[in-house]
């Protein structure tokens, strides 16, 4: 059973950055293909980026690109999710994922493990 444990949420003003961390217990990262999904209030949980196991792919939506960078760092089995020039419509939980597989990396049913997910506040 792996573990993701996520650090670095919090509030940040609109044009701000936040810079998440995840961690891995019970297994490695590198064994896995990674990725984040977000839910905001009242919204379907959704994907936001997501790499390969070797980190040489990395997928995103649409409306992060340009502003979320996806790295994995798997010798310290931590992935991470660098966000910049945050909006309002970011705020949500943000959770770390771990797939069964990259068919679709934008599908939930392909998430085998689950972050508990901080907290992220972009006021505007």
């Amino acid at each position: 059973q792996v573990q993701l444990v996520e650090s670095g949420g919090g509030l940040v003003q609109a044009g701000g950055s936040l810079r998440l961390s995840c961690a891995a217990s019970g297994g490695t990262v590198s064994s896995y293909a990674m990725g984040w999904f977000r839910q905001a209030p009242g919204k379907e949980r959704e994907f936001v980026a997501a790499s390969r196991r070797s980190g040489c792919v990395t997928f995103y939506a649409d409306f992060v690109k340009g502003r979320f960078n996806f790295s994995r760092d798997n010798a310290k089995n931590m992935v991470y999710l660098q966000m910049i020039s945050l909006k309002a419509e970011d705020t949500g939980v943000y959770y770390c994922v771990a797939y069964v597989n990259m068919v679709d990396p934008s599908s939930l049913r392909n998430v085998r493990y689950w972050g508990q997910g901080p907290q992220v506040t972009v006021s505007s």
